[in-house]
């Protein structure tokens, strides 16, 4: 093998590496929903996300269950020492964003049904109900069954009460008519660390803060040569708009 080659050979394997990273980056590292859900990225809304200090109005959720996703991603991700949480990295406004796109309303899965929930995930989304549904009844149903169990609202429970009532919706514990509780969670949970990992221009992330705390260096053009360092890469992650952590 000639020396020309080496450095042809090594260009290659640099670029076949680089090009899934990136993808994932520029996707928010991955759209894969729970419960089935096919691994598609969701289109992206075409608002621009909050600036910096100034409040994020819901375009989807009400009043009441806009509290309820701020009080239940504070405990999914909460700050700590370790650096902000899910409501600083501004999830509540990914989650929002996405309920008004395509994925939300089901407009990329097959939804004629027959549905089989039993069905292996390969088969594809099984159930009638559609992302943006799913939220509004799981969040109603959880909100009622807070209101007698406790006679107090989601949001207005400690944080230790809180972490009772999202671990029986991940055991799939409470029996709701409307949805089923370890489906809802699931949802919820998957969104929360989307949210808080993906890139900013989908509205979260912000400051990017959730890649800051991993390492990530974003959507940096060429990053290759640190893989193998196995060391801290030490220059700050870029988002898709060339914004610098």
């Amino acid at each position: 093998m000639s020396e020309q080659d080496n450095p042809r050979r090594e260009f290659l394997r640099k670029t076949l590496t680089l090009i899934p990273v990136v993808t994932v980056a520029s996707t928010g590292l991955g759209s894969t929903v729970m419960m089935a859900t096919p691994a598609v990225a969701a289109p992206e809304p075409a608002q621009r996300p909050s600036s910096p200090g100034k409040a994020y109005e819901p375009t989807y959720f009400t009043a009441e269950e806009w509290a309820f996703v701020n009080a239940a991603v504070a405990r999914l991700i909460p700050a700590d020492e370790q650096g902000p949480g899910a409501l600083e990295a501004g999830v509540p406004e990914y989650i929002d964003r996405q309920m008004n796109t395509p994925y939300a309303s089901g407009a990329l899965w097959f939804m004629q049904g027959p549905f089989n929930a039993d069905a292996p995930p390969e088969m594809g989304w099984q159930s009638k109900l559609v992302p943006k549904q799913i939220y509004r009844l799981g969040i109603a149903a959880t909100e009622e069954l807070c209101k007698k169990a406790y006679n107090s609202t989601f949001a207005g429970l400690d944080s230790a009460t809180r972490d009772e009532v999202l671990k029986q919706l991940e055991a799939g514990t409470p029996k709701f008519e409307s949805v089923p509780a370890k489906m809802f969670f699931s949802f919820l949970l998957q969104n929360t660390k989307e949210g808080f990992f993906c890139d900013p221009i989908h509205g979260g992330n912000k400051g990017m803060v959730g890649w800051t705390m991993i390492g990530f260096p974003g959507a940096r053009a060429d990053f290759m040569d640190w893989v193998e360092r196995n060391e801290q890469y030490p220059f700050p992650a870029v988002s898709i708009r060339g914004e610098r952590a």
